[in-house]
């Protein structure tokens, strides 16, 4: 019987702390081969460890809500003989080629009571990001279901790392039924999507040709019950203050905005504009076949807007150094998300390659991960430009703070119906406001302003994309 130690990796970017959210496993447990042992969250997301060796849960060493440094033993596991060899990374009676191949990565995280030093943290990485495997993973009271390898992700310098997986328990269908006497007419990844964001189906709005349910129907009716709106107005609570430790996601948040803000000069710009035939065409790909199942939004012509803008402007897509300016042929298109945790800036990577079916797609997943709290610390980096759609909220523009590393952001407002002079005559349109701000130690006036109305050219007329 040997008792071995698994360090708090380094999971990407180079993060040196984290929080303890959540231990998936007590004292007493016996633990497999990657078997989820705890939810940590970084400065940057939630992320869930999995064991790389099979055993028998020894002793926790850290406290859920506590933070500690990277390195730092947080769990101690007792393998038998016959278990040692797993942690090492060695075959297993049952095991496959792939669990295998990840618990090689992971089993240096682990330091052995004997050891002088603990052995590198390999497939963390103190620069990279969580080694992607194809595994297979059971949860409790779940169905095994395998993990696929995400596609690579293109760093600043052109090289792909890999991006960590996602492992998400399937989740049985429970059947509701409806408030009322109607039935709920839904497709099973309808459903699935809906019980994924906690809609009722029973009190969504059907707009489906035979009264179905659609995508669209369930993400309109999240985001109109999700937590970023007031629905109710609480009653004042009992205490007289709240005192929210600074940590995680918000620390980081707010040290970005205070490094970009005071290091980088911005200048911002404002630009109304005519979207009454971006409206149009986002109309026509909703009933369009090539696009069923798939959510399209402004935000989709105004993403493919800021990369057809960024191909005519170059030095919008850069990155400042002391030494030099790093201007990027390559779209990694950030999308400030707002999550419960936080605000974080998630990009699609290689952007300028996909076409609008393609994009529309990246972004869904984007959002849906995003809202999930499930972002992992590749998908945040790397990024070259960023959107913020404000418009959401009901807001019409802003003046948004560059995030860190980028030269260029832009918020799009929302999109509603005003006067609008066509022609010598006032007549109704759907007028939206961009905003956009620059580091202006790149980014010139007349570079900033040629670069917004060419986006604002692609809101006012989509079909210039087709040039």
């Amino acid at each position: 019987m040997s008792e071995s130690k698994f360090l708090l990796p380094d999971v990407g970017e180079g993060l040196t702390e984290a929080e303890i959210v959540e231990w998936k496993v007590a004292p007493g447990d016996t633990v497999s081969v990657n078997q989820v042992l705890v939810e940590i969250e970084t400065a940057k997301s939630l992320v869930e460890l999995p064991s790389p060796f099979a055993g028998t849960v020894g002793e926790l060493l850290v406290s859920e809500g506590q933070t500690v440094d990277v390195g730092t033993p947080i769990i101690t596991v007792s393998s038998s003989s016959a278990d040692a060899g797993v942690s090492l990374g060695a075959p297993a009676h049952g095991s496959t080629p792939e669990v295998d191949e990840a618990a090689a990565d992971t089993a240096a995280s682990v330091s052995h009571e004997t050891d002088d030093k603990p052995a590198p943290l390999v497939g963390y990485g103190s620069t990279g990001h969580v080694t992607s495997r194809r595994r297979r993973v059971t949860h409790p009271g779940t169905a095994a279901i395998p993990v696929v390898e995400a596609p690579g992700a293109t760093t600043q310098h052109g090289t792909h790392a890999a991006q960590p997986t996602q492992h998400v328990p399937a989740r049985p269908e429970a059947a509701t039924a409806p408030a009322s006497s109607v039935p709920v007419i839904a497709k099973p990844p309808i459903r699935k999507l809906a019980k994924d964001l906690g809609v009722d189906l029973a009190v969504v709005t059907a707009t489906g040709p035979i009264g179905d349910i659609t995508r669209d129907d369930v993400l309109r009716e999240a985001t109109q019950a999700s937590v970023f709106r007031n629905i109710q107005t609480p009653e004042w609570p009992d205490a007289r203050e709240e005192r929210i430790p600074v940590k995680g996601v918000r620390k980081a948040i707010a040290q970005a905005m205070v490094s970009s803000a005071f290091t980088a000069p911005h200048v911002s710009l404002f630009v109304d504009v005519d979207a009454t035939r971006t409206m149009e065409f986002v109309k026509r790909l909703k009933n369009s076949p090539d696009f069923a199942g798939v959510k399209v939004s402004p935000l989709l012509i105004m993403a493919k807007a800021m990369i057809w803008a960024v191909r005519r402007n170059p030095t919008v897509n850069s990155t400042w150094t002391d030494e030099e300016i790093i201007v990027h042929h390559y779209v990694n298109l950030g999308i400030a998300a707002a999550t419960p945790r936080g605000l974080i800036v998630p990009n699609v990577k290689e952007a300028q390659a996909m076409s609008l079916l393609e994009l529309a797609g990246a972004l869904e997943r984007l959002t849906l991960t995003a809202r999930d709290g499930r972002t992992q610390p590749a998908d945040m980096a790397g990024g070259t430009i960023t959107i913020t759609n404000v418009g959401v909220f009901g807001m019409d523009t802003g003046t948004p703070i560059l995030n860190p590393g980028e030269v260029g952001i832009v918020a799009l407002g929302t999109i509603k119906q005003k006067p609008w002079v066509v022609d010598g005559e006032v007549r109704p349109r759907m007028v939206t406001t961009l905003g956009a701000s620059f580091d202006h130690r790149i980014v010139d006036g007349d570079v900033a302003s040629r670069f917004l109305a060419d986006v604002a050219a692609i809101i006012e007329e989509p079909a210039l994309l087709l040039d």
